[in-house]
């Protein structure tokens, strides 16, 4: 795997969690009465806009390479949003978050170096 395909796939799962945060933080000022349209809006278009990059990057490289070699990064994804969520939305991270991390990252590189 060259290194254009391999930022290719970090870049892809950065924006999966990237979008996926920006939609959460979106969504919380829905609870709010009336809803902050003007803060809403533009963080719910970035999410959506972060999402679109993922999708066609994903599919890009699903078109490119076998899947065996692209799927094991959708393991770092759960990770990059746990440690997003606590950089970004202010939540708390806990030590059997940090343990569930550490098996995540664990299989997906067992699953990587499986990779044919």
């Amino acid at each position: 795997m060259n290194t254009w395909i391999l930022l290719a796939c970090l870049a892809s799962q950065f924006c999966l969690a990237g979008g996926q945060i920006c939609l959460k933080h979106a969504m919380n000022f829905t609870h709010e009465t009336p809803p902050p349209w003007r803060k809403f809006l533009p963080i719910f278009a970035l999410g959506i806009a972060v999402l679109s990059g993922w999708f066609f990057l994903w599919v890009g490289l699903l078109q490119e390479l076998k899947i065996s070699y692209v799927y094991p990064f959708e393991g770092l994804s759960p990770v990059l949003m746990v440690l997003g969520a606590a950089a970004f939305l202010r939540e708390k991270l806990t030590v059997r978050s940090c343990v569930g991390m550490a098996l995540i990252a664990g299989g997906v590189a067992l699953a990587s170096l499986a990779a044919p």
